[in-house]
């Protein structure tokens, strides 16, 4: 059997997910997919689950706001699934689960569509333990369960849910590591990509890095994301008086993300929940070394000491010293770097694209795909 290419899998995918605006993982991931799909000649029909609403008015409604995006969310999937394919549905825990991916499972069942879960975050075990008697089974009705992570596929098993992994995928050509010799090693620059919430602990970053700042009084932090912790994380670096070092960019596009990675020195990943972040891939393809903590799917994702460094959660002395040894090595941390180049070429789209083409050979039954 030869591989499956683009004109031979299904001609129609329907793909469910959110985009950008927040550039958050699973967004970038679908706009992204959808984009390489696209570019191998297969019609792809994108559902978005985070419209705009409309009337703009409708999004300062606390509760109102719900349906203004749920009724017209209901109607487009029902529009896209009558052209028939295979349904692609990003799905993610808590109430987007329940709002936007079960709908859309029970909507392919009834257009008699084959489905495919590809499942993402963190926070997947939580989620299950607490809502399994609901999500369980109407998973068990899906063609398939695709996760980025062995994590996740260890944390599916358990229920009697077999997921297979297909890796999120990095642009190498966007995100390619600059020369050694335009880097600056006296005056380290440090990011981080997450967003400004609770879960991807932001102070721990901070003080770690007012830590390195004792070591490196030259070194600049630079947080690149949003949300609702903004004005806690700059109060706290005035606190800690490293504020006119640290610079909060806000949310950053793909170009201007890729600009910031080419000229970093190490990123730092301080996340207390984690799957497969699409930081530290774009972080290896970049030439940054990694500093994360070890939770979720990090071990999995990562060989301590090969590719990246891991530390214990929320221990901003650890991450400092495990930053500071880095940068205090230059040949250890080109090492670091030059593992994490070769780990990110598996999420390369020449990678990851046969698994994606396979999967939707496999559930549409064959149909439209060549042997």
């Amino acid at each position: 059997m030869t591989e499956p290419s683009g004109a031979d899998c299904p001609a129609r995918i329907v793909l469910i997910g959110p985009l950008p605006p927040p550039a958050g993982g699973m967004a970038n991931q679908t706009r992204q997919l959808a984009e390489l799909l696209r570019a191998e000649g297969l019609a792809v029909e994108l559902v978005q689950v985070n419209a705009p609403y409309r009337p703009a008015w409708a999004g300062r409604l606390p509760v109102v706001r719900a349906l203004f995006r749920l009724l017209p969310y209901l109607w487009r999937l029902w529009r896209a699934m009558g052209g028939g394919g295979v349904v692609h549905l990003m799905a993610n825990s808590g109430w987007s689960w329940h709002l936007f991916a079960a709908p859309a499972l029970l909507i392919a069942r009834v257009r008699g569509l084959p489905a495919v879960i590809n499942y993402r975050g963190g926070e997947a075990q939580i989620f299950l333990r607490a809502q399994a008697r609901w999500v369980v089974p109407l998973m068990r009705r899906a063609a398939a369960i695709a996760v980025p992570s062995g994590y996740l596929r260890a944390v599916f098993a358990p229920y009697g849910l077999e997921a297979e992994v297909v890796p999120n995928i990095v642009d190498l050509e966007r995100f390619a590591a600059r020369a050694a010799a335009a880097r600056h090693p006296e005056v380290p620059h440090l990011v981080v990509t997450r967003n400004l919430e609770a879960i991807y602990d932001n102070t721990t970053a901070l003080r770690a890095f007012a830590r390195i700042r004792a070591r490196w009084p030259a070194a600049r932090l630079t947080i690149a994301g949003t949300g609702p912790e903004a004005a806690a994380l700059a109060a706290e670096a005035r606190a800690l008086g490293i504020a006119e070092s640290v610079t909060f960019s806000g949310r950053l596009e793909r170009a201007a993300m890729a600009a910031l990675y080419a000229e970093a020195d190490l990123m730092l990943n301080p996340s207390r929940v984690d799957n497969t972040p699409n930081s530290v891939l774009e972080a290896w393809a970049s030439g940054v070394a990694v500093v994360s903590t070890r939770v979720g799917g990090l071990p999995y994702l990562v060989e301590d000491g090969v590719d990246a460094v891991l530390v214990a959660p929320g221990d901003p002395e650890a991450l400092a010293e495990a930053a500071c040894a880095l940068l205090d090595d230059p040949p250890r941390r080109a090492a670091l770097v030059a593992a994490g180049r070769r780990a990110a070429e598996r999420f390369s789209w020449p990678a990851v694209r046969p698994l994606w083409l396979a999967l939707y050979r496999r559930i549409a039954g064959g149909e439209g795909c060549g042997e």
